[in-house]
């Protein structure tokens, strides 16, 4: 249920931002055993989704463009999926139907545990819950890592612990090729390092009576851990074809990273000596170095949003927030049944303070790995200046659901099937009313989907998965001779889902061409991340100061160019211009009511020449007057 689901919902919408890179990425590795497309997302996933693109025959664009020079995946994935005659709707189906088992089988280890806790009853609540939550259903059936390797981290994690605690050859090997699989999903695979460490040293000083004799000495555990290591070693290589080189034999020479190792060098700081060194000693792969390199630069500083206030630097609220309005409500109240139920159960059969943290301990022992990964997850997200989506806490659900089933092991068998009946029900209701828009889930104390664009956008909203219902709603409702804008957080060219419309402002950080419009009244169409202009140098309140260096450029511009071709002639200038005007636009519709709102993640408004003049042109005054007379309906 939870598959079909999942892949049923995304034949509604359109590719998200990051899969056009994965699966391009992906097809290349498989194509021209080639590696420098994409290599900060895991070989794995990418690898897997591209998998029916193979069996299919697929073309690949040919290999002498400009854009394979600079490993630019998103040009390249444009002509690819878009431009070159592949049946592009139906590979995507099939690329989200093989990432969607890595979401079953995180469900399926959910079940496991659960009913190893707490029996039958207890596993189909966990399972349940998570097979209807939105959150899942829209990252499970996407061709990204993040799904994947939320499984991993339970995979691994509790193949090690098996290890630990049962320790032979056969339980060695299954943790070594899943701790070597899971190096290949995401660099985040680093915080396994921690993870085992914690659990390592969890059952050397307090092993459980049926294990302890079994306690594997100190010595062993290092050769242990040492084998592991090897094997992880041994199946990068392998992934990378045993090549140092990420650039395929017989390519045209000339050949460079999208990021050039240069630029990504001088952000590394410390860890500079450490890539120099495991380059010129040819260590590990360069891809996967690179993707490593590239990842840890982007994650010190990120454009950021959350409730208004713009950040590089992140906030340590942004993920407890994120979960807070992200979990559907059934979830919430079952998981704080749960931890009440085992507090008051602890209080009951313990006298002392420390009977009862003894019993708590106990009990958390019974799924060490999966408190271990909570644990360690959650510690390093509120540190982390990456904060741009939800999606990077979903390694910490899976223990939740698990938690979720004491409710069917603890109370009056009565009590327990109303409960967890009720919350079923409620968990059912919540999922099928959001349906197909499961990426735009928002929970009512957020006031809900339609105004989740005020709280939080990028991937946690909006990931330019809603061309197709825009198509459809300009289709029904565009009048004669209007004028259409866009301005999306995508890397699907919109043109390809029958979208005729003028593009406003694209996204400053992937490569396209900028065309210089002069706006006329019509429809506005823009993306809660656009609207909320999160990746632009001029981001959040529209200042005096930012009036002064519009007005400043406007002057120095001398007058608007006529075409595309004087755009051309005075890129920078006229780029400046073009994105001061945006912002100055954004500020109005921020506070404006749209006229439609396309899968909670475009919002659509119909602008009349007052309102596109005070907006854009007109003097500071006017804009605080189409903004007051905006504001006030609202208030009312």
């Amino acid at each position: 249920m939870h598959a079909w689901l999942a892949v049923s919902a995304g034949l509604e919408k359109s590719f998200t931002f990051d899969e056009v890179g994965h699966l391009t990425g992906g097809f290349s590795y498989w194509h021209n055993n080639d590696y420098r497309l994409h290599p900060e997302n895991g070989n794995l996933p990418q690898r897997w989704a591209a998998l029916p693109l193979v069996a299919a025959g697929a073309t690949m664009p040919v290999t002498n463009l400009e854009a394979w020079h600079r490993s630019d995946v998103w040009t390249i994935g444009d002509q690819f999926l878009f431009r070159g005659g592949n049946n592009t709707v139906f590979f995507l189906a099939c690329a989200r139907s093989m990432m969607v088992l890595f979401s079953v089988g995180t469900g399926l280890l959910v079940f496991l545990w659960s009913r190893r806790l707490w029996g039958d009853h207890g596993a189909l609540l966990s399972l349940t819950l998570f097979a209807l939550c939105p959150n899942f259903l829209a990252h499970g059936a996407l061709v990204t890592s993040d799904v994947a390797m939320t499984f991993f981290f339970m995979a691994t994690t509790t193949a090690w612990w098996w290890h630990l605690r049962h320790p032979s050859w056969t339980s060695w090997a299954v943790s070594a090729v899943t701790l070597g699989l899971a190096c290949l999903a995401k660099f985040s695979f680093l915080l396994l390092v921690p993870m085992f460490g914690l659990l390592a040293i969890w059952q050397m000083v307090a092993p459980d009576e049926k294990t302890a004799e079994k306690r594997i000495p100190v010595r062993q555990l290092l050769l242990s851990a040492g084998g592991h290591i090897a094997v992880a070693w041994f199946m990068i290589w392998m992934a990378f074809g045993f090549r140092y080189t990420a650039f395929a034999p017989g390519l045209p020479e000339g050949q460079q990273f999208y990021a050039s190792w240069e630029v990504i060098l001088q952000k590394q700081g410390p860890m500079a000596w450490f890539f120099n060194v495991t380059r010129t000693l040819h260590l590990f792969p360069e891809a996967f170095l690179q993707g490593l390199a590239f990842v840890l630069s982007a994650s010190k500083q990120r454009g950021a949003f959350l409730n208004g206030e713009f950040s590089i630097h992140g906030w340590a609220w942004f993920f407890p927030y994120a979960f807070w309005v992200k979990t559907p409500p059934a979830q919430l109240l079952a998981y704080a049944l749960a931890a009440i139920m085992g507090l008051e159960r602890a209080h009951a059969l313990g006298s002392s303070f420390r009977t009862r943290a003894t019993i708590l301990l106990s009990g958390l022992r019974k799924a060490a790995p999966l408190f271990v990964v909570f644990a360690v997850y959650w510690a390093v997200s509120l540190t982390t200046s990456l904060n741009i989506g939800h999606r990077h806490i979903l390694p910490a659900y899976p223990a939740l659901f698990v938690l979720a089933g004491a409710i069917t092991a603890w109370g009056s068998p009565r009590w327990r099937t109303w409960v967890a009946g009720g919350l079923v029900i409620w968990a059912a209701v919540t999922s099928f009313a959001i349906r197909p828009h499961y990426l735009a889930y928002f929970n009512d104390f957020a006031g809900g989907p339609a105004r989740a664009h005020r709280h939080l956008v990028d991937s946690s909203l909006d990931w330019g998965q809603d061309l197709p219902g825009l198509a459809e709603w300009i289709a029904q409702n565009h009048r004669p001779g209007e004028m259409v804008y866009l301005s999306y957080f995508g890397s699907a060219p919109f043109s390809y889902y029958g979208i005729s419309a003028r593009e406003l402002s694209p996204y400053p950080l992937v490569v396209k061409p900028y065309f210089w419009h002069v706006l006329q009244p019509g429809l506005y169409c823009l993306s809660a991340t656009m609207l909320q202009d999160v990746y632009s140098p001029w981001r959040g309140a529209w200042t005096l100061e930012t009036e002064t260096l519009y007005r400043q450029i406007r002057d120095q511009a001398k007058s608007p160019p006529a075409n595309a071709e004087e755009f051309r002639m005075r890129p920078s200038l006229l780029w400046k211009l073009d994105r001061l005007r945006f912002a100055r636009l954004c500020q109005y519709l921020r506070v404006r009511s749209p006229e439609a709102n396309i899968g909670y993640s475009i919002l659509i408004y119909r602008l009349s020449p007052h309102e596109l003049h005070a907006a854009t042109e007109g003097s500071l005054n006017e804009l605080a007057g189409i903004m007051a007379e905006a504001e006030a309906p609202a208030e009312n």
